[in-house]
């Protein structure tokens, strides 16, 4: 029993030790230092962009992405510093100073370790969709709102408004004060971060326009904005250890953002390890990795750092780079020390045009926006919860965006659950109907595995079909999910489900969905789901859907990639 609890508070660093060899070794270098050279752009543009130095980003990618790897519950998670708290780093700065920042993500990191020990880090899960797509998309706008002024190498001595409508008005106000040569290499860099990819993976787009323009700028002498003229360079050396300032009137009116900053940090991380299991086939352990980074976040102000999570992007680097143990995301660390040692007076030529093409790629690729369209087909009062968040986390604050979001959730839930409630007389017609969906009546054949949703698949629910998800080698070629008594479904359900069958269609295996009727069924027409699995194979009954699978399986032979993907394709 002992054995089992330390166990399952034993960091995956520690477990990853049982069978290392030294081709894990190999791997786990190689895409640590690749990682590490992916980091270093983003480290320091997440600083500048926060409001702090850029040796700060770098600083707090070093000991936060070590602290993460070192004692994280994932093998591939990389940690550090994200664009989801460039704009709440910024407002904690303009009201309370670097000093209340500080404090904000010692907080935050305490909450943080309080969630993981007590295991209600997991409430972070019933968060619905619609809430974080919504904010999703709006911290994503504001990160790109902010970089206008490098990107068009705005020759302004005043600051820019902190404010979304203020800072744009002020950006079209000083348009004229562009600077050509920082326009010409912002976009050459973004042209170079986008096409890079199309022909290589192994050599980041990030690095390959941070060291050309580095290279134009210090050869060509080109009269841009750089760290340099900014900053002063960046320091060589490890960073200084410092004891924050702590003042104690001002823990109740920081506690607002401490609780934005944990929740961030808990939903970015959390979701990255979910990413990070996908891509690798492991389990990550959700506790130990909020405790993790908890701790990270309690160290990092006592090197000038700023708050941390789980960052997907550089985790799913590391892991199509070939990691295999969080031995990579300390290598990552180490790589990036290595740099401010050794290489750090080559920073001051980086030009800040070339880092806001950075964080303009960045801000797409965290928008979440295909998920838009799908939000879009739902009912009106799940878009009006996106909506509202979306709008408050732009115009307004995103403490206030989550606070508002998560209470119009919480009165949808009620309503969607209430509305399910059906009193309605039992006739002979309705008794013969219900004879399609009585499964007693039907033999099981051995090649298919059949599962039931009874009751509302709502945020607060669809964590027990995702947990399906991470076994999907234990099912049958065909996979019959029944839903003949699931009263309630909303946006995290019908993502639920979508995320259940890319699992299955990945190994092969074929999802045919039954049942469905009243406000579920509505909805799931409306949604993606008849274009990913085929209308074939959403039926209104049992009796339909074994049929359907005794075709597909004579068909296909029920097994196999192929299979699926002529499943998914079969005209309706």
């Amino acid at each position: 029993m002992k054995q089992s609890i330390l166990t399952k508070w034993l960091p995956k660093s520690i477990l990853a030790l049982k069978g290392y060899t030294k081709g894990d070794l190999a791997a786990d270098t190689t895409s640590g230092i690749t990682v590490g050279l992916v980091a270093l752009p983003l480290a320091m543009a997440f600083g500048i962009s926060s409001g702090v130095t850029p040796q700060a980003g770098i600083y707090t990618a070093i000991i936060a992405g070590f602290l993460i790897s070192a004692l994280g519950g994932s093998r591939t998670q990389i940690g550090g510093p994200t664009g989801a708290f460039v704009v709440v780093i910024a407002a904690i700065i303009a009201r309370h100073g670097l000093s209340g920042l500080l404090m904000v993500t010692m907080m935050a990191g305490m909450i943080l370790i309080f969630l993981g020990l007590t295991g209600l880090g997991n409430a972070v899960k019933f968060i619905p969709r619609p809430v974080v797509i919504g904010f999703t998309n709006g911290i994503a706008i504001l990160i790109a709102s902010t970089q206008f002024k490098d990107f068009l190498g705005l020759r302004v001595d005043a600051a820019v408004p902190s404010e979304f409508l203020e800072r744009m008005g002020f950006i079209a106000q000083n348009l004229g004060r562009a600077d050509l040569a920082a326009i010409v290499l912002a976009v050459a860099s973004l042209a170079v971060i986008l096409v890079v990819p199309r022909f290589t993976r192994r050599i980041p787009g990030s690095i390959v326009a941070l060291v050309g323009a580095t290279a134009c700028v210090a050869l060509l002498d080109l009269p841009v904005a750089t760290i340099g003229s900014k900053f002063g360079g960046i320091p060589t050396g490890l960073p200084h250890l410092q004891i924050p300032e702590f003042h104690r009137e001002l823990i109740i009116p920081l506690l607002p953002s401490a609780l934005t900053v944990a929740l961030l940090a808990a939903i970015e991380s959390l979701l990255s390890a979910v990413v990070a299991d996908s891509m690798s086939g492991d389990r990550h352990n959700s506790n130990v990795e909020l405790v993790a980074q908890g701790v990270a976040n309690l160290t990092v102000p006592l090197f000038g750092g700023i708050p941390v999570t789980g960052a997907i992007a550089r985790t799913a680097t590391n892991i199509r780079s070939g990691a295999r143990s969080p031995l990579s995301g300390i290598v990552h660390a180490l790589t990036l020390l290595c740099i401010v040692m050794f290489a750090a007076p080559l920073a001051r030529f980086i030009p800040l045009s070339t880092l806001a093409a950075v964080l303009f790629v960045v801000a797409y690729n965290m928008g979440e926006w295909r998920e838009i369209p799908m939000i879009l087909r739902l009912n009106r009062k799940e878009i009006a919860v996106w909506l509202i968040t979306f709008l408050l986390t732009v115009v307004a604050d995103l403490t206030i965006a989550v606070e508002v979001g998560m209470t119009l959730a919480a009165l949808l839930y009620i309503y969607q659950v209430s509305s399910t409630t059906v009193v309605a007389p039992l006739t002979a017609e309705a008794i013969e109907k219900a004879k399609a969906h009585i499964v007693q009546d039907h033999s099981i054949p051995h090649y298919i595995s059949m599962f039931h949703v009874q009751g509302p698949l709502l945020f607060g629910a669809a964590e027990k079909l995702a947990r399906m998800s991470h076994s999907v080698e234990r099912l049958q070629p065909i996979v019959i999910l029944r839903l003949r008594y699931m009263t309630a479904i909303d946006a995290t359900g019908l993502y639920a489900i979508e995320q259940f069958h890319q699992k299955l269609h990945e190994s092969g295996r074929a999802l045919i969905l039954c049942g469905t009727r009243g406000q579920p069924k509505k909805l799931i027409y409306t949604s993606n789901l008849p274009h990913l699995l085929g209308a074939r194979n959403i039926l209104p009954n049992i009796r339909s859907a074994l049929h359907r699978a005794e075709d597909i399986h004579g068909q296909f032979g029920g097994i196999g990639e192929e299979a699926a993907a002529g499943l998914a394709e079969a005209p309706v």
